[in-house]
């Protein structure tokens, strides 16, 4: 991960000489106070310009000024959107509300639906400016070494991309995207997507903010009383912001009636849990989910060991539940922070779960998704489900401690069974064996099972994405978020820094999202696809998926990479191994 201002002559590049370069300008006669106040007012203006540079690579276009054309009346409230100077097609409304703050007695419950008269009330008919990226929710640790905390808990908003022009009665197909990072971090502003639109300039993108780590996902069993508190929380925020968009996104030009939720790993996985969900109402009409995160579904009771470590590291170990999770509520953000972060590492000795992600509630989940998607329980829905070519979210040597710590219920039995299903000889080394038999566990056979399932009742298209990150070894996990938005490279508690893509990485970019909104505007990756890109044909012919690369360096881009493959006789033998063991890998 890289961090920081670093291309020369910019305003960091510029502060790092600059103290050096001052000091050989100013007189010698000056006196020491007066170097020190010239210098101190010099690196405070330096100062400024890099959080404007940083914040303009963040937000990925200059805001505007003020338009009428681009002020959006919802009925409730008006808001101001940016008109991109980037991306001149588009307009961003960024920070709409969608739901209550969820502050105070309303932490670890159940968001409650938007108060317009509210809203409405405290505007007072002015226009709320919507042009700058709200606060992101409070972030847990990636696991690499920082301290989670940043953020804030009022965060419960969706930024919205539309044409310019949209308006209510455009009518235009949906796109929801919830953001991976495992549940326990991730901020929407590190994939923007003004260049989406711009591209294809007749559909609206709604990018969703929702409760992470402990905040968003603590559970224990005394919240099955919503006395003390909901479960799955975090969820529950994201159906919310999928039942704000079905009651408001026609205010921006969207048509709530098409809606296709879309996300990458843990939100690959959010989607998923959405296809299975008692959502009690139709929310969305098409799904895409992206290296779908296969991770366990605990129980309450099974959360129970890390709910209480927790508790006693935030300082509130006394007592029933009900009352810890009184005193969780009082708590400062610094102490939770610290306290999922403390879960997570070699503190929290116990065995088992040590995460905080969806549980298993009897209410919006009964049984695990793998359950339901190969019982034929799902929604009827068109799907797009794959995976890149060599994730794995494990690392080390040894599958079978591999595999216990991703599945804390797997037993010695299905651990052997799988990797005798792998045998060593059928692999070029003792890491690719181990990538692949974690990798296809933890991450790629949601491709198999999702498109097998799905492409029994309606249409399903599966993709294997080989394009490496620049730099990379393999294709890793999210690899194409690299290129899909704009070279971005996630750091520490909601950072990025993007990158600028080479002209066959923009090619590739522009061939990726043509597939991704044709599906979004008619339930078809091949409708509205670039001339140059191979038909895209549905998985249930000859199991087909398509192989999405980019041409190399100095290549034409007026041709494409991609090709046609057939998943394979021993793949998919392999993940039906995987899904029969769904009692213990709980997924």
């Amino acid at each position: 991960m890289e961090f920081g201002v670093k291309k020369e002559g910019s305003a960091g590049a510029l502060l790092l000489s600059s103290s050096e370069k001052v000091q050989r300008i100013l007189k010698p006669s000056f006196s020491s106070t007066w170097r020190k106040m010239l210098l101190s007012t010099i690196f405070l203006a330096l100062t400024s310009l890099i959080y404007h540079e940083n914040i303009l690579a963040l937000g990925s276009s200059v805001v505007s000024a003020a338009s009428p054309s681009t002020i959006v009346d919802a009925g409730y409230a008006k808001y101001q959107g940016n008109h991109s100077l980037a991306f001149p097609n588009t307009v961003s409304y960024l920070g709409i509300p969608y739901a209550e703050p969820p502050l105070g007695e309303r932490r670890f419950r159940a968001p409650l639906p938007l108060n317009t008269a509210r809203v409405a009330l405290e505007t007072k008919g002015k226009v709320v400016d919507a042009r700058s990226y709200p606060d992101f929710c409070i972030q847990g640790t990636t696991g690499g070494g920082d301290a989670g905390g940043a953020g804030s808990e009022d965060c419960l908003k969706v930024n919205i991309y539309t044409p310019v022009g949209a308006k209510k009665g455009s009518n235009l197909p949906v796109l929801v995207y919830i953001h991976g990072g495992g549940y326990v971090f991730g901020n929407p502003a590190n994939w923007p997507f003004e260049h989406w639109v711009n591209q294809s300039p007749n559909v609206v993108i709604v990018s969703v903010y929702y409760r992470l780590s402990s905040i968003g996902f603590l559970a224990t069993p005394a919240m099955r009383d919503s006395a003390n508190g909901d479960l799955n929380a975090g969820f529950l925020d994201q159906i919310q912001a999928l039942k704000w968009v079905k009651q408001n996104i026609a205010s921006f030009g969207g048509n709530p009636a098409k809606v296709t939720i879309n996300g990458e790993s843990a939100g690959g996985s959010s989607i998923e849990l959405h296809l299975v969900a008692n959502e009690g109402e139709k929310l969305f009409s098409g799904a895409i989910a992206q290296s779908v995160y296969r991770t366990p579904l605990p129980t309450p009771e099974q959360q129970e060991a890390v709910f209480t470590f927790y508790a006693n590291h935030a300082g509130c170990g006394t007592g029933s539940d009900a009352d810890k999770l009184s005193c969780l509520r009082k708590a400062s953000v610094s102490a939770l922070a610290m306290a999922q972060d403390a879960a997570g590492s070699s503190a929290f000795t116990a065995s088992g779960y040590k995460v905080f992600h969806p549980v298993i509630d009897g209410h919006l989940f009964t049984e695990f998704p793998t359950q339901s998607i190969l019982a034929g329980k799902f929604a009827n829905v068109p799907l797009i489900v794959g995976a890149t070519t060599n994730e794995t979210l494990s690392g080390g040597t040894d599958i079978g401690a591999a595999l216990k710590s991703f599945f804390p219920s797997i037993t010695d039995q299905d651990v052997s069974a799988l990797v005798a299903a792998y045998p060593l000889q059928e692999f070029g080394s003792a890491d690719l064996q181990f990538q692949t038999v974690t990798g296809d566990a933890e991450l790629r056979c949601a491709r198999s099972l999702m498109g097998t399932a799905f492409g029994k009742k309606q249409k399903s298209w599966t993709y294997r994405y080989n394009q490496r990150t620049p730099g990379a070894s393999a294709v890793f996990h999210a690899a194409e978020n690299y290129v899909m938005f704009r070279g971005t490279s996630t750091g520490f508690n909601g950072s990025t820094t993007f990158h600028d893509l080479t002209p066959a990485e923009s090619a590739f970019a522009e061939e990726l999202i043509a597939y991704w909104l044709s599906f979004v505007r008619v339930g078809d990756p091949n409708k509205f696809k670039l001339s140059r890109s191979p038909t895209w044909t549905p998985f249930t012919t000859h199991k087909s998926r398509i192989v999405l690369q980019a041409v190399p360096a100095n290549s034409s881009t007026a041709v494409s990479a991609s090709s046609l493959e057939n998943e394979g006789d021993e793949e998919t033998k392999r993940c039906t191994l995987i899904a029969s063991q769904v009692g213990d890998q709980q997924n």
